[in-house]
C-alpha cells in the first residue's frame, strides 16, 4: 500500500512475507512498505536502522550454529544502526535448545560488545508497531523534537510544571519552586544563572545546567540588559 511521500518507509526482506509482520504493516495508516531481498537484516526502517527479527526458537538455533553472530557482523559493517528484535514470550530457553545462561551470554555479547539495540515484541502485530514507532522517533530525534512519554497534564499550572520538569535536574519539587519564584516558564527561561541558583534546591550546579540546556549566552544577555 503506497501511503504517500510523507509515509513511514519500511523495507522488508521478501523472506519475511510469511511472518505476519508485513501484513500487519500494510494495515497501518501512514506506512509505506517495500518488499525486496535484503543483503542482511529483515527490515530497514527509514534508511536509519537495520532490524533483525527473531523468535526465541530462531534465536536459540542461530546461537547454536553461530548464524546470529555472523548476522551481527554483517549489520556492524552497515552504516545503519543495528537492532535485534525478539518476538514472542514465555518459553523456557531450555525447551528451544539452549540453556538460559547461554541465551543471556549471547544477548550480552550482541548488545554490549556488538552494539545491537535489543527490543522485545509479543507478536507480529507488536513487531510492526515497534518498527513504525522506531522510524517516527528517529525522525523526531533528527528534528530535535524528543518524545516525552507519559500523561499529558491538564490545566495551565500543571502544563507549566510539566515543561519545567524537562529541564536537567528539575523534578516536581524544584519545578514548583521555580514557578512560584518566577511566575511563568518564560521568566524562568530568561532568568540569569545567579537568579536560578538562588532558588531553594537549585544551586549553582543545576542552575548552570539549566542555562546550558536553554542555550542562553549569559555574557550576551548581560550586554543587552
Amino acid at each position: 500500500m503506497d501511503a504517500g511521500p510523507t509515509a513511514e518507509l519500511i523495507v522488508a526482506d521478501d523472506r519475511e512475507n510469511a511472518g505476519g509482520v508485513i501484513a500487519a504493516l500494510r494495515c497501518m495508516d501512514g506506512v509505506n512498505v517495500e518488499v525486496r531481498r535484503l543483503a542482511c537484516g529483515d527490515f530497514l526502517v527509514g534508511d536509519r536502522f537495520i532490524v533483525e527479527r527473531k523468535t526465541l526458537a530462531d534465536l536459540a538455533a542461530s546461537i547454536v550454529d553461530g548464524r546470529v553472530f555472523r548476522q551481527a557482523s554483517s549489520m556492524g559493517r552497515s552504516l545503519r544502526r543495528g537492532v535485534l528484535l525478539l518476538e514472542g514470550s514465555g518459553a523456557d530457553p531450555g525447551t528451544v535448545g539452549v540453556q538460559r545462561e547461554a541465551l543471556q551470554g549471547a544477548l550480552i555479547h550482541l548488545s554490549v560488545f556488538r552494539g545491537l539495540a535489543v527490543l522485545r515484541a509479543e507478536d507480529p502485530e507488536e513487531t510492526a508497531r515497534l518498527l513504525v514507532y522506531l522510524g517516527r522517533q528517529a525522525r523526531a530525534w533528527a528534528q530535535g523534537a524528543l518524545p516525552r512519554p507519559g500523561y499529558r497534564p491538564k490545566g495551565r499550572r500543571a502544563r507549566q510544571l510539566f515543561l519545567l520538569q524537562g529541564l536537567p535536574g528539575v523534578g516536581p519539587g524544584r519545578a514548583a519552586r521555580l514557578l512560584d519564584r518566577f511566575g511563568s516558564v518564560q521568566t524562568v527561561a530568561t532568568a540569569s544563572e545567579a537568579e536560578l541558583g538562588s532558588v531553594d534546591g537549585i544551586g549553582e550546579g543545576i542552575a548552570g545546567r539549566i542555562r546550558w540546556a536553554l542555550g542562553a549566552d549569559e555574557a550576551q544577555r548581560e550586554k543587552e540588559s
